[in-house]
This record gives structure tokens, C-alpha cells and sequence, in this order.
């Protein structure tokens, strides 16, 4: 369960790299920091975490900074980053819970983002995030098969803070 987490909390901050174009960073809808609402969120299968993740995204000169904080189900503060542009690639996750985790990107339109996790390149969840019109809250439901082969079935919401 606690890898299951850790990709949603990564694809959920993989999912903000994509928002962001050179020219239009510091005014992107996805630029700031989102906390999951874990009332509003279903972790399928659960159980749900305790805490909420902590995503912060910050324009850099060439793309996005992502810092993803939360907690490890033993209370442990975790902390991992995604560093990258919007170019449909591969992005590396410092910090994840494996080494060779990454993120693809992919535009659908202004608001819509899709996101696959992929560990080893082999992909894991795909991620479809929706940024509400007024900019307040993100919508992300992710699909696909957690490292231990079962279906991944999460609908996670993150408020604008």
C-alpha cells in the first residue's frame, strides 16, 4: 500500500510538470501548492492514507520544480522531486521509492493532463488530471496496476492552496 502512495503522491506531482510552457510558467494554473483532500479522495484498493501529500510546484528556467512532501504509513516524513519540461518524455523522480521510477507527460487540452508512472519503463498507472475552471481544485483519477500486480482504481482530489 505505502508504494501504492508514493506513485499516486509522484504521478500527482508529474501530473504539474505538464501545465507549464517557458513563456506561460508563473501564470500556469497547475504553478503553486495543492494539498490533497482526502475526504474528497477514494484510494482504490486502500486503505486511504492518513495524511495528505503537500505538492509544490515552482517555475524554473527550462520547466517546473515539483516537491511532493507527505508521510510513510510509519510516520516518516517523505520527500520526493520531479524536475522536468513538458516534452512528452520520461522524467526521473528523485526520492521515490525506487530508483528507476518515471514520469511521461502528455497535453490533452488547457485543463486536462495524462500522466503515465512507469517503473524500469515498464508503465505502472496512468494518471488523467483535470484542473477545475476557476483554478481551485485538481481531479485526478488514476488507473492501471500497482507493483504488486493489483488494480489501481483512485480518484484524488487536490485543493489550491
Amino acid at each position: 500500500m505505502q508504494k501504492q502512495i508514493a506513485m499516486a503522491a509522484l504521478v500527482l506531482g508529474a501530473v504539474l510538470v505538464g501545465g507549464s510552457t517557458a513563456r506561460t510558467q508563473s501564470s500556469a494554473a497547475w504553478i503553486g501548492t495543492w494539498k490533497v483532500n482526502l475526504e474528497k479522495s477514494t484510494y482504490n484498493p486502500g486503505p486511504k492514507p492518513t495524511v495528505g501529500q503537500t505538492i509544490t510546484v515552482e517555475p524554473t528556467a527550462a520547466g517546473v520544480n515539483i516537491s511532493v512532501d507527505g508521510r510513510s504509513a510509519e510516520g516518516q516524513p517523505t520527500h520526493a522531486e520531479i524536475v522536468g519540461t513538458f516534452d512528452g518524455k520520461d522524467n526521473p523522480v528523485k526520492g521515490g521509492y525506487t530508483p528507476n521510477l518515471t514520469n511521461a507527460v502528455r497535453r490533452i487540452d488547457d485543463r486536462t493532463l495524462e500522466v503515465v508512472g512507469k517503473i524500469d519503463n515498464k508503465p505502472e498507472v496512468t494518471s488523467r488530471a483535470v484542473v477545475s475552471a476557476d483554478g481551485r481544485t485538481m481531479t485526478i483519477t488514476q488507473t492501471g496496476q500497482n507493483a504488486k500486480g493489483q488494480s489501481v482504481n483512485n480518484v484524488i482530489v487536490a485543493d489550491k492552496q
